[in-house]
């Protein structure tokens, strides 16, 4: 693919004055719903804020909100306020609900946390334009790629901050006293939705699989809500070799004359495209010269962990970067700096020549499939809430890794049901139903501990969402962590 020759629409911010006594109504006490309503507050919007829930988080959310001028209304979150102008929503809240469909039906606009902070921006003193975007989304890998392009950013000197579902609230981010240069910004599908004058100057769709389609309806809806980011685009619209379906979103994108279309890939790269060689992760789309020459960006050594998913992120990220303008030398400084969070692919403890690996981030199949794809062989602890997600195409494909399989969850027959059809002969254990938490999770462990021999992984890479038995993705991997460092 060469140049995009299409046109995108870059519209306005408002100021400041044209938010003072604006009905506003903010849904959900959520993670984002409160720094919106405090931003809206602040900006002298008239603010009623609606939560179904009135359990102690909200109360304390609320008695927060309140104290600012806020009208909050717990145990409401079906109807709309009279008079209201806009609505701004967290991002978990579907399309379908009773909120949103009273909104359509009298007229009046949804925006999510990313619509308001984009329509919020300030332009720079420097360039009389707010700080560009550098957007990324995907099915999986989107907060590594993200904090990866911030670390490059910041070894090359950018003032900058990984924003939006990660890491800094985007609404703070753009209204900081002390601007950013640039941000990087990790977009969810629900954001995406909900996100309608977004125009990036780069971005990259890093996979799509099936994931969310409970809240979303379909996967032809899923895919179209993730390939918003590359509306408007002004640079480059990056996209996976690997997965066609990402770059036909980048063919059905309107973006700004010009825009390149830009592709990654684990195998030496083409003109116009971002791959390894001997190696080295190179440039063949930026670079001078670059139908015949690659610029040296990074060692895959300056990748860590290595993994195969961890390269595509690490290529994704410097070809947003590069799109930016970043010189070579900062893709490399910033990966060796970049540590991943918790809870992806980290080696927690070794115990009698057996590794045990926490990827508890894994929470839906393909994601569970990069890991499963790192070793080999495999104890593999898995299971939970599978969130309407199919289990045999994950499961056909890890088959030959597989030493024995640990299932846990509200959703682990899935999973039986697809090792019985794929890996028949691969032994299983499945925990009861009844246990939670940590007692759960020690069951797991010693059941893997029987099944493993030195030289294999045990990895619990689970393809389901926790909440069945865990408070979130982060306590299920804290549980597995201390029940395998204290098997020693």
């Amino acid at each position: 693919m060469g140049g995009l020759v299409t046109t995108g629409h870059r519209p306005e911010w408002p100021q400041a004055d044209d938010w003072k006594d604006l009905p506003v109504t903010v849904a959900g006490l959520g993670i984002s719903g409160v720094p919106a309503a405090r931003v809206l507050a602040g900006l002298g919007a008239r603010v009623t804020v609606v939560d179904g829930g009135d359990g102690p988080r909200q109360q304390a959310h609320a008695a927060e909100l309140r104290a600012l001028g806020v009208t909050v209304r717990l145990g409401d979150g079906a109807s709309l306020p009279e008079g209201v102008r806009l609505v701004v929503t967290t991002p978990g809240w579907p399309p379908s609900s009773p909120l949103f469909l009273a909104a359509e039906a009298a007229g009046v606009p949804v925006w999510g946390d990313v619509e308001l902070a984009w329509r919020l921006r300030r332009p720079l003193e420097s360039t009389g334009e707010p700080a560009p975007w550098l957007a990324v989304t995907g099915t999986n890998g989107k907060t590594t790629t993200v904090r990866m392009l911030a670390s490059i950013l910041g070894a090359a000197g950018k003032r900058t901050a990984a924003v939006g579902n990660v890491g800094v609230s985007v609404l703070d981010a753009v209204l900081a006293e002390e601007p950013y240069d640039v941000l990087a910004v990790e977009l969810s599908s629900f954001q995406l939705h909900w996100a309608p004058s977004l125009r990036p100057h780069s971005a990259v769709v890093l996979n799509l699989a099936a994931d969310h389609l409970d809240w979303h309806g379909s996967m032809q809806a899923y895919a179209a809500d993730k390939g918003r980011i590359y509306e408007g685009n002004t640079v480059a619209c990056v996209y996976n070799t690997a997965d066609p379906a990402t770059e036909e979103l980048v063919r059905a994108a309107d973006v700004v004359e010009g825009c390149r279309a830009v592709g990654f890939t684990l195998g030496a790269p083409g003109p116009g495209q971002f791959g390894v060689v001997d190696g080295l992760l190179v440039d063949r789309a930026f670079a001078p010269d670059y139908h015949r020459n690659a610029a040296e960006l990074a060692s895959v050594d300056d990748v860590r962990p290595a993994a195969p998913h961890n390269i595509a992120d690490a290529l994704a990220a410097a070809a947003l970067a590069r799109a930016y303008g970043v010189e070579p030398r900062a893709v490399r400084d910033g990966l060796r700096a970049f540590r991943p969070d918790a809870h992806r692919i980290a080696q927690v403890a070794e115990v009698d020549g057996v590794v045990w690996v926490d990827d508890s981030k894994a929470t839906n199949p393909h994601a569970a499939a990069a890991s499963l794809a790192a070793y080999r062989p495999v104890v593999w602890i898995a299971g939970g809430l599978a969130k309407g997600a199919d289990m045999d195409e994950l499961v056909a494909g890890a088959a030959d890794r597989l030493r024995g399989a640990v299932l846990i969850g509200a959703d682990r027959s899935l999973i039986r049901a697809a090792l019985a059809r794929h890996a028949p002969e691969v032994p299983v254990i499945e925990l009861p139903d009844g246990q939670t938490g940590a007692p759960a999770m020690a069951a797991a462990v010693h059941a893997a501990a029987g099944l493993a021999q030195p030289g294999d992984t045990v990895l619990l890479a689970p393809a389901c969402a926790s909440m069945d038995m865990f408070a979130d993705y982060g306590e299920r991997g804290d549980l597995f962590a201390a029940a395998a460092r204290a098997l020693a």
